[in-house]
């Protein structure tokens, strides 16, 4: 059994859909006549309908179905092929656990076969009242009754959400629906109060695809696959963005399934997980396409987020200037024009909470225009906005001062570190990107000299571009920068992949040249033997080694950063004298 296409035309009451190709009039109106039926609340289907339907089923040789409410109305009647059933589109319910559609299926199986996993499946996802198939006898007269409902879920559940009844005749059934789902309503209730809830954050399923493709013999395997930590890493940015994860689920694949990432199948299995967890928020890392977010969209009435999606709903929470949160608008804009969509929950379904604050949205036959027009209003302002920093930066070139960038990757302890050295309160918390609008201060050195100390936003994996490209406030401090100090969470098991990663960043931004000072911080985290192993570079690449909060133990940071900038003879002369600045930048 499958959904019908989206849009599908279910026309008036007594419109027959599905597979109707090739029938007969009087074949239509037969099946039209069942729409005059009605059926007990405590029977699955009378005789006589049961009969009727399986006597139509074997003339037309394809499946009959249909959908009955509660009161026994029959809502709608569709005609599948041999094989399988077509289901009209009736929309996916977003209701507690212990909500139920309202309706049952009943359908014909010519072979008398069991139940398939696609009855299972909209069983699940469309959570319907009960799911039942008619198989049917050679001459066309009812045989088995194959019967399925849903199952509370249990503390760890991990198993398939329903339950297949024992097969039994069709006449001799004591199938009472009423009674089940009466029952199996007050259980889910018990399971799943529907209290208050005092938790209103969003509640996400994290999808994790690991994309194992083949390189070319040579080419270096670049940043780690390691399942574990892009996991990690993800909830972390779920605990920062305010989201409660409620499970994951991982998946290997050697390339991505161009529609659903995860391949059709595994989907499903998602929307299930999803269902018995109670989440109402699917996040994807990598990030999908936009090909595959429609896609998954169409699927399911879920929210359907990616991981930039998620770290630009971070940033739209963090930014806190006009110039920071102008930028965000823009690489929000940027990433979602190409992925509006009619029915598309990236976009459209979003009415707050993660993935729907910034910009907001539009209609979709006004959302593109306006989309373009105000990311060319943005640009503008940012530009703007640029032009002062360009002249703040010419002033400090002017008076001589030294710039020293702060770079590593996010929650590494870049702000907790300008704060201990310059005695400032700049935000700094245990969460990523708790910096993203730029800050500067003096230091000034037991020799009068000076210098200005930048704070940077943090850097991340597969940084997407478009937030490289907005974030200009920050990457403008780094072009300026005589020295980049590498702050790297030395208690972070994935220190190498992080380091890495900035590494990347800062090549593709044309710094990979920048002096640089690496910095191991939260070594006060490590024991005496893991501090030991810490690689210590050279006297061209020193590395020091500190806990940012604890002062003292800033003092060999202090002393390598005046060594870089001065004693090497990089802003001294030949005479002992700090040269004009335009001899200085070069």
């Amino acid at each position: 059994m499958s959904r019908a296409p989206d849009g599908a035309n279910l026309g008036s009451l007594h419109t027959v859909t599905g597979n109707i190709v090739g029938l007969k009039p009087s074949q239509k109106q037969a099946l039209e006549r069942v729409y005059r039926r009605r059926v007990s609340p405590h029977e699955v289907a009378s005789a006589e309908l049961a009969t009727y339907l399986c006597a139509l089923s074997r003339e037309i040789e394809r499946q009959v179905g249909i959908l009955v409410g509660r009161r026994g109305e029959i809502e709608h009647v569709f005609v599948g092929d041999a094989s399988r059933i077509n289901l009209p589109e009736i929309g996916r319910i977003r209701a507690g656990r212990g909500r139920f559609r309202g309706l049952r299926l009943v359908h014909t199986h010519l072979r008398n076969e069991p139940l398939t996993r696609d009855d299972l499946v909209d069983l699940a996802l469309l959570r319907l009242d009960l799911v039942a198939a008619i198989g049917l006898l050679s001459d066309g007269r009812p045989a088995d009754l194959h019967a399925a409902h849903l199952l509370p879920p249990a503390e760890g559940q991990a198993t398939e959400p329903w339950r297949i009844l024992p097969t039994q005749p069709f006449h001799r059934s004591t199938l009472d629906p009423d009674a089940l789902i009466r029952a199996l309503e007050e259980e889910f209730d018990r399971v799943a109060p529907s209290a208050v809830v005092t938790d209103t954050r969003d509640r996400a399923l994290l999808v994790v695809v690991d994309l194992k493709r083949k390189r070319p013999k040579g080419m270096p395997g670049g940043e780690s696959s390691d399942g574990t930590g892009r996991v990690a890493e993800l909830r972390e940015l779920c605990r920062t963005a305010g989201v409660r994860v409620m499970g994951v689920v991982e998946q290997q694949r050697p390339e991505p399934d161009p529609k659903y990432l995860v391949g059709r199948g595994k989907l499903e299995q998602v929307l299930i997980r999803a269902m018995q967890l109670d989440a109402n928020a699917l996040i994807f890392d990598p990030d999908l396409t936009p090909v595959q977010a429609h896609a998954i969209a169409d699927f399911t009435d879920l929210k359907v987020i990616d991981r930039t999606m998620l770290i630009l709903d971070i940033f739209a929470q963090r930014a806190k200037s006009r110039d920071g949160k102008l930028q965000v608008e823009l690489a929000q804009l940027r990433y979602r024009l190409p992925r509006l969509h009619e029915k598309n929950t990236m976009m459209s379904r979003l009415t707050g909470g993660i993935g729907g604050r910034g910009p907001g949205e539009t209609k979709l036959e006004e959302n593109r225009r306006r989309a373009r027009e105000r990311i060319h209003r943005l640009e503008k302002e940012i530009d703007r906005f640029g032009e002062q920093r360009a002249g703040r930066r010419a002033e400090r070139v002017r008076r001589g001062l030294p710039v020293v960038a702060i770079v590593g990757y996010t929650n590494a302890g870049k702000s907790t570190l300008l704060n201990t050295l310059t005695g400032s309160e700049v935000l700094a918390e245990n969460k990523l990107f708790a910096t993203l609008d730029p800050t500067t201060r003096r230091l000034r050195f037991p020799r009068e000299r000076e210098i200005i100390l930048a704070d940077t936003v943090g850097f991340i994996r597969d940084l997407p571009q478009d937030l490289a490209r907005a974030f200009r406030a920050t990457l403008e401090e780094l072009d300026q920068a005589d020295l980049l100090v590498h702050v790297v969470d030395a208690s972070d098991p994935a220190r190498e992949q992080q380091m890495a990663a900035v590494d990347k960043i800062l090549g593709e931004l044309g710094l990979a040249e920048t002096p640089r000072l690496l910095v191991w911080n939260k070594v006060d985290l490590l024991g005496p033997d893991e501090q030991a192993q810490l690689p210590r570079g050279d006297r061209q690449h020193p590395a020091v080694l500190i806990s940012a909060q604890a002062r003292d133990s800033t003092a060999p940071l202090l002393d390598a950063i005046e060594a870089a900038l001065w004693r090497e003879g990089r802003l001294v002369d030949g005479a002992g004298r700090t040269p004009p600045a335009e001899a200085r930048l070069g």
